[in-house]
């Protein structure tokens, strides 16, 4: 059978084809990925300039690309990056109202611990960085010459490293740096469950913890496995690095690079698009004192010299020229760009830039748009719903160790979010108002529906009757069948209870 198939192949000329391996080669490591995002949320064009020049594919990015001699142009950032961080973070934070439990003697302790390391603050720092880097990690700490509660530290997700052992979190690594004798030593701190152990490094080389006075009293610490005196925090998983978090500007690199090679053209079209003059040496203007003619200035009389016409009809006049600046198209490109910027990710109203002047003003494009900020505002507030509950329950469990104390159960807490205040809100009572007149939804609904978790359940039921009791509507018991039988069966033995003269 063999010799027949080999035959019939041959005479058809059948080819197998061998699956190819394909090799890609992937010149940027997590520090690069990390790196890339600092510098676009700082913002600095020089450091993005030298940056970009450093990284593989430079020649095909505009901040990467080297002009030729002579024909440079003043390259421009938008900023972009780091108002969109930025608002982010204000419209999450500004709405967190702390958090509630039913075990009051713990959050009460709680309270103490989150005002003595002004936890509020720290939440504001750790959800920027997260947003920008794509995660980092919070340890507990403590020192008795600082303070007797825990101590709360954050670092961000350059500053460790995260080993996972059959996909759930073994062990945080956290990275100090310290310099002795102009040399550098980086401390790593390893916080896994229920311990906690130090490794002091020149280089690749692992050297004592006394190198480093200030560490020689540092050691190692075990304690009960079911605490990690550590928690990773990160909203959305990289797709890149495995276990790892993923910033909000990843996928964006290109829009940006694109957007700011749109502005510095605009600019430079704008600068080289200034008037010119064309003056006779007999018109030019001279110097009053000695007569001679005028040096021109870039920013009050510039002009070009030319001679005066002689000819039968030629008069001697001053022409003024200046060369069309093509703004609509820029404004078009810049406008798709800036789509591709903020796609998937907030609204353009959210950051402040006028959406009338992006789309028809009677659409609903920017109703629409909003609802993007809504979608990442929530899982943002997803990810801080699940951290900060074990962040308090371990740092509460910490406290009872350093106690010497049995680390007790998880206490329940809720994290209390407002409701966000946008334009979105607006278009919401429309729409409830629209559905209540026509008959489809009750006063309940529509007061659940509006306030939504930013109102408890009392102010809910209050708000009701508030309505309720203004519009007339009120509320009576009907009478019951049986209460009227009882009352008629209690009528008819207190008849017969009377003597018959008295009736």
């Amino acid at each position: 059978m063999d010799i027949v198939k080999n035959k019939v192949q041959s005479w058809l000329e059948i080819r197998d084809n061998t699956p190819k391996a394909i090799t890609i080669n992937r010149n940027e490591d997590l520090q690069i990925y990390f790196a890339k995002n600092k510098i676009w949320y700082i913002g600095e064009a020089s450091e993005l300039q030298e940056f970009y020049k450093q990284i593989d594919g430079k020649e095909t990015t505009f901040w990467g690309s080297v002009p030729t001699s002579g024909l440079e142009i003043k390259k421009i950032h938008s900023g972009l990056p780091k108002k969109i961080i930025d608002k982010l973070t204000d419209i999450v934070i500004d709405n967190y109202n702390g958090v509630e439990s039913e075990d009051t003697t713990k959050l009460e302790e709680w309270k103490k611990i989150a005002k003595e390391n002004n936890f509020d603050k720290l939440l504001h720092k750790l959800l920027r960085e997260t947003i920008c880097l794509g995660d980092g990690a919070i340890r507990y700490s403590y020192d008795k010459n600082i303070s007797d509660l825990p101590i709360l530290e954050w670092f961000p997700g350059d500053m460790i490293d995260v080993i996972y052992k059959r996909g759930r979190l073994n062990e945080i690594v956290f990275k100090s740096y310290y310099e002795k004798d102009n040399k550098k030593y980086l401390l790593k701190e390893h916080r896994g469950w229920g311990y906690i152990s130090y490794e002091l490094f020149d280089r690749d080389n692992l050297v004592s913890l006394s190198t480093i006075e200030s560490l020689s009293n540092l050691k190692n610490v075990i304690f009960d496995k079911s605490v990690m005196w550590a928690e990773l925090f990160k909203i959305d998983d990289n797709s890149k690095y495995l276990g790892r978090g993923a910033s909000k500007l990843d996928g964006k690199y290109d829009a940006f690079d694109s957007l700011d090679e749109i502005l510095s053209q605009w600019v430079e079209a704008v600068r080289l698009g200034k008037a010119t003059k064309y003056i006779p040496d007999k018109l030019l203007p001279k110097d009053k004192d000695t007569g001679e003619i005028m040096p021109p200035n870039p920013f009050d009389n510039q002009y070009i010299l030319t001679d005066s016409d002689i000819s039968e009809n030629g008069r001697s006049e001053i022409k003024v020229t200046q060369p069309d600046i093509p703004s609509d198209k820029y404004y078009q490109s810049y406008v798709t760009y800036l789509d591709l910027c903020l796609q998937g990710l907030i609204s353009p109203s959210t950051l402040g830039i006028d959406t009338k002047k992006i789309q028809d003003p009677n659409s609903a494009y920017e109703r629409q748009m909003e609802k993007t900020t809504l979608y990442t505002r929530q899982s943002i507030i997803e990810a801080l719903n699940d951290f900060i509950p074990k962040v308090i329950n371990g740092v509460l469990k910490s406290y009872e160790q350093m106690q010497n104390k049995k680390p007790s159960e998880d206490i329940e807490i809720n994290v209390n979010f407002g409701e966000y205040d946008s334009p979105s809100f607006d278009s919401q009572i429309d729409t409830i108002t629209k559905a209540k007149n026509g008959g489809i939804m009750s006063i309940e609904t529509s007061v659940k529906e509006l306030y939504g978790d930013s109102k408890d359940n009392d102010w809910i039921e209050e708000e009701i009757l508030r309505l309720k009791e203004e519009q007339g509507i009120t509320e009576m018991e009907e009478p019951s069948i049986s209460q009227d039988l009882d009352l008629f069966n209690e009528i008819d033995t207190k008849e017969e209870e009377t003597p018959k003269e008295t009736k």
